[in-house]
């Protein structure tokens, strides 16, 4: 018989190429997983994501699942115990239970927050500098608050997708976009059904070029309307996102409650 077990994990992406497993190298947040894994079952084991951070980019709340034979894997405390014991020091699970047998961390997922630090000041913190897009200016938080109402809601965003081959629909919802102010600091944080390949990063690219005035926040409806990469602006770097949360319906044994920190 095998166990669903769900991780709830927090890992540092800097010197990672992402979440996905690749064949050119052994530097993936999942192929860690799997590797460490393997060895508690003594075989392959296979984990599922919540979602494919990207290269450089970090996560608070990502959730995984994987299944197990029960002889090998007595209950999710000893796999979290196993895994922090030989994980490396940059990825760390912070939660783990058992959920039914159906449960799929990415496919029963409902919504997902994000977060993105941006650094106002003439230089970054140097404890922070790896988790920080450094802007170096300050910008208009109001002229961006009003763009960021265009964006919310259902729409398609293809615009604000980075993959050009994308064939599948590109239409998802935002339910919010906050962007706070601590002190030097701009925290936008974005929650919604599901993102698109680099949309996070191309949105808050995008809000930023209002911010410095380079477009209006009435330019966000052409954006949208345009359904072209090329119409949205530049791709912010990886450094400053961070996956905070992921929220599953009732029901799931998968419940995750995360609040998010002040860097």
């Amino acid at each position: 018989m095998k166990k669903n077990i769900r991780l709830v994990l927090e890992y540092d992406g800097t010197r990672y190429d992402g979440w996905q497993k690749q064949g050119n190298t052994d530097r993936t947040i999942q192929g860690k997983l799997e590797a460490v894994l393997s060895e508690l079952a003594g075989g392959p084991v296979e984990i599922h994501g919540s979602g494919r951070t990207d290269a450089g980019v970090h996560a608070r709340g990502q959730v995984a699942n994987f299944h197990m034979d029960s002889a090998r894997c007595p209950g999710a405390e000893e796999a979290m115990d196993y895994l922090n014991r030989y994980l490396p020091e940059d990825i760390r699970v912070v939660a783990a239970d058992e959920v039914p047998e159906r449960f799929h961390s990415r496919l029963s997922a409902k919504r997902k927050t994000y977060a993105y630090y941006v650094e106002t000041a003439e230089k970054k913190p140097v404890f922070d500098r790896k988790y920080v897009y450094g802007l170096g200016k300050r910008p208009d938080v109001e002229a961006m608050r009003k763009a960021a109402a265009y964006l919310a809601g259902e729409h398609d965003f293809r615009s604000f997708c980075g993959n050009k081959k994308m064939k599948k629909s590109t239409v998802r919802r935002l339910d919010s976009i906050r962007i706070e102010e601590q002190g030097s600091r701009i925290v936008f944080t974005y929650t919604g059904n599901g993102f698109l390949y680099f949309m996070v990063r191309i949105l808050t690219g995008t809000l930023l070029e209002v911010g410095l005035g380079d477009r209006a926040p009435e330019d966000m409806k052409a954006v949208l309307e345009a359904k072209n990469r090329q119409a949205a602006g530049a791709t912010a770097p990886p450094e400053g996102l961070f996956l905070m949360e992921v929220e599953y319906g009732e029901n799931t044994g998968a419940e995750n409650e995360r609040k998010q920190p002040v860097l």
